[in-house]
């Protein structure tokens, strides 16, 4: 019986089903979507190509690391660091002395700018050669000696370079002219530089350390056992690699992009799941709830209440996989786009490939069934217990107001909500911008729970104007008035549009926004001499300083630092300035609340911090502030200043010679330049367009490389907008659709009294405006509540509402409810009141 009636429900009331198995099909889509990319968070790789030939290799930990011990537990808080980490050279002659071992050879990797007679290299020291395997071997020639290089054969027969011939090139530690001394077989890594092994240890700019040791066994020795010999000689002075994890020390950035994976797919598809949930428990209650007559006469012929009860989890169990299942194509297709544009903006390496199994799509059919169930028996559990004559009553009246437990439930997380975003206040910019979907999260579960009484209020404030607009608009208000849980039905969905989408939109516009200011007053440079290629040379401020017309030049490095904040590890964008500081304020204006810029420097370990990192840090001018270095080293420097401006330029300022050596590639990556008083600006630009490898522009080249550090966060805050505001978007206007369609009845009863079409439709329309002003100034509550503390500790400001976001986000949403409601009523408005008023019976 049981079956046939979930059965005969299916089919015989189909918009219900529609609507619920939509939502179903989007809940199934976001879940199976972040699943996936959080899956390939967790197992991305890149198969070795220039360590293929070794079996093991040694390099340093690409994190840092911190632990905690809790109870009899240790937890460990780790953070990727922002530049390529090394280890120590020394080390090469510890594994060249193991039985085992057959070769140990150093592999570090330098840029080298293009020139006029050769195109961009990579520099590399020439006990490297041969680490790619047999082949890897020098053609023709001899070993580069001190002042010579070796070039690959492909680079130097397009270059129309021989052995013998002179070329200059430019390394972080510097320029020089070099004797081609020999050739070297072609490099699948592209052109390729070899100079003498303590040439290139000066030019990397990090002298005694190097990127990687590739070691290769003896004859009959097992990689197994040359890995266990390795780890024990290494100790805790670097990490041992063997298998594809060779590839995390050939591509470094697959350690950011497993994070920023885990992220989307962990913590934002943890939301998106969540919202899925909630959006798929409120249609399949509203569905449910919609039937409250059909429970009731039901239980007047004699269906007991578990019966009842098993019907609804027959009903989900026939809806909710299929459903499921059909929203698994629409999830592959979304995380593929995703990836593919993650990709395409270089956050993930290009080996990497998409993990697709089979537990995210089962994860999606579980939560989607479960959601379904204990949506249905949340729902039916009133009526399914009442008495049959009860039950009827009930069912042919508006439900009473919501009970004191959920009224309770409903404040309790209003309060966590202010509560959220009051901590948030506290929290340094990383850690207060995630907090700002919990701090939704928990205001719409309150939306949800006190629904009702919302609608009422709405009812209440907005009756007056609507029955300004005739008799459509008192028929309107007096039907938001009567059916208050139908109305919030309705609104709640358009106040998640509404606080989703303005949360994560209007802070991406208020950071860029405070970016823009901050940079356009804080670099007071007359020009800004930017990189054509891998960065500016060493020395470019010392040359520009000496351009006729300059009167002060600042070299400006990116980088960045780790700090600790409690048990939390974060990073921040850092410059590294040289030259002398006191003329660092004719350059840079970056509001300084404490202390002064001119004291950065004097000491070789000394830092000024934003007030955002500072707070962050609990640390004020005289204090000394542990940190790590962008290649994981600890530092203690001491604090000299503390200012407003950090947001775009810079989070912390370090004297250039304290980071140089701590980075990936050591070149400026800007050269800041004011002019002297009377100086010509053009001839000024025209002097300084002249040296080597620069680009002048004025300061809005700074604002562009700020623009473009914060194009893949806005990116994917944009990204995340859509999605959770796109699944919102249709379902609410899945709800509002299947709100229209249980009116017939309601419909047949104004029809047969007189009331035109014309007039229904224009109460159909008062109501979806009703709907449409509650969700937008409800959500837009929400925003705010939630914006203005995140706003507060991201950008040190408002939140920034441009106009050109704010009107179209309201005029969809009052579309969308027009829309919505408008069609689905003018279907039934095809039908004769006569056939309406027996639709349902």
């Amino acid at each position: 019986m049981t079956n046939g009636l979930a059965r005969s429900s299916v089919r015989f009331r189909p918009a219900s089903f529609v609507g619920t198995l939509v939502a179903l099909l989007l809940g199934a889509a976001v879940t199976v979507a972040c699943g996936v990319l959080l899956q390939t968070g967790l197992t991305a790789s890149v198969e070795p190509d220039r360590y293929a030939a070794a079996p093991v290799v040694v390099a340093a930990d690409q994190t840092v690391k911190i632990q905690q011990k809790i109870g009899e537990d240790t937890e460990t808080e780790e953070q990727a660091t922002p530049e390529r980490a090394r280890t120590d050279a020394a080390l090469v002659g510890r594994l060249a002395a193991l039985p085992g071992v057959a070769a140990a050879r150093p592999d570090t990797a330098f840029p080298l700018p293009a020139t006029g007679q050769a195109p961009t290299l990579t520099g590399r020291g020439f006990a490297a050669l041969g680490i790619a395997g047999p082949g890897d071997r020098l053609l023709e020639g001899r070993a580069p000696g001190v002042n010579e290089v070796v070039l690959d054969a492909d680079t130097a027969r397009a270059a129309h370079l021989a052995p013998g011939a002179s070329l200059a090139l430019t390394a972080p530690g510097g320029t020089a002219n070099y004797r081609v001394s020999g050739l070297a077989a072609a490099q699948q890594a592209g052109p390729t530089a070899w100079f003498a092994d303590v040439t290139a240890d000066r030019l990397s700019g990090h002298p005694g350390r190097i990127d990687a040791i590739a070691v290769q066994p003896r004859e009959g020795v097992s990689a197994a056992a040359l890995a266990a010999q390795v780890r024990q000689a290494v100790g805790g002075d670097a990490r041992t690699f063997t298998g594809d994890a060779r590839g995390e020390v050939e591509y470094p950035a697959l350690g950011d992009a497993r994070t920023m994976l885990m992220a989307l797919g962990g913590s934002f598809g943890g939301y998106a799941t969540m919202t899925a949930i909630f959006v798929v428990m409120s249609t399949v209650a509203l569905a449910t709830g919609q039937r409250a007559r059909e429970f009731a006469l039901l239980r007047a012929i004699g269906a007991t209440p578990r019966q009842i009860r098993r019907t609804i989890a027959a009903e989900a169990m026939l809806v909710a996989p299929l459903a499921a299942a059909l929203g698994i194509l629409p999830g592959l297709a979304l995380a593929r786009w995703w990836f593919g544009q993650l990709v395409e903006r270089g956050a993930v390496p290009a080996d990497v490939r998409l993990d697709v199994g089979p537990l995210p799509m089962l994860a999606a059919v579980l939560v989607c069934t479960l959601a379904a169930l204990t949506a249905g028996f949340l729902a039916a559990r009133r009526p399914s217990r009442m008495r049959a004559a009860q039950a009827l009553g009930e069912a042919a009246v508006e439900p009473a107001p919501p009970g004191k437990v959920r009224t309770v439930f409903g404040l309790v997380f209003t309060a966590g909500g202010v509560v959220t975003g009051a901590v948030a206040t506290a929290l340094d910019g990383t850690k207060a911008a995630q907090t700002a979907l919990g701090v939704v999260m928990c205001f719409m579960m309150a939306v949800a729970l006190l629904g009702p009484w919302l609608a009422r209020g709405a009812a209440a404030v907005l009756g007056a104007p609507l029955r300004a607009g005739g008799a459509p608009g008192s028929l309107a208000a007096d039907n938001a008035r009567a059916n208050a849980r139908r109305l919030a039905s309705a609104i709640t969905p358009i106040v998640l549009v509404t606080a989703f989408c303005g949360t994560l939109l209007i802070l991406q516009t208020t950071v860029r926004h405070t970016t823009g200011e901050n940079v356009r007053a804080g670099v007071t440079a007359d020009h800004v001499v930017g990189a054509t290629g891998p960065g500016l040379p060493a020395g470019t401020a010392e040359r520009a300083a000496g351009v006729p017309g300059v009167d002060t030049a600042v070299g400006v490095l990116r980088t960045g630092v780790i700090y600790r904040n409690g048990m939390q590890l974060g990073s921040a964008p850092v410059l590294g300035v040289d030259g002398d500081p006191a003329r660092l304020p004719k350059v840079i204006d970056l509001g300084v609340r404490s202390g002064a810029l001119a004291d950065l420097g004097r000491a070789p370990d000394t830092i000024a911090l934003s007030s955002t990192l500072a707070d962050s840090l609990g640390a004020e001018v005289g204090d000394r502030v542990p940190l790590w270095l962008g290649d994981g080293t600890a530092v203690r420097p001491a604090v000299v200043a503390v200012y407003d401006r950090g947001l775009g330029v810079g989070q912390a300022l370090l004297p250039r010679a304290a980071v140089a050596a701590h980075v990936t590639a050591g070149y400026d990556s800007q050269v800041l330049v004011a002019d002297a008083p009377g100086a010509d600006p053009a001839a000024v630009a025209a002097g300084l367009g002249r040296l080597a490898g620069a680009a002048v522009t004025d300061r809005a080249g700074f604002v562009a490389q700020a623009d473009k550090d914060l194009e893949i966060s806005g990116w994917a805050n944009t990204v995340m907008a859509a999605v959770l505001g796109g699944f919102a978007a249709v379902s609410a206007a899945n709800t509002l659709v299947m709100t229209v369609l249980d009116r017939r009845r309601e419909v047949a009863l104004l029809r047969l009294a007189g009331t035109t079409r014309r007039q229904v439709r224009g109460m159909m329309r008062w109501e979806a405006l009703l709907v449409a002003a509650t969700g937008l100034a409800v959500g837009a509550v929400i925003a705010g509540v939630t914006l203005v503390p995140v706003a507060r500790g991201v950008a040190n400001s408002t939140p920034y509402v441009p106009p050109m976001l704010a009107v179209p986000l309201a005029a969809g949403a009052v579309l969308l409810c027009l829309g919505a409601t408008g069609l689905p009523a003018r279907a039934l408005l095809r039908t004769r009141p006569a056939a309406l008023g027996t639709a349902r019976q």
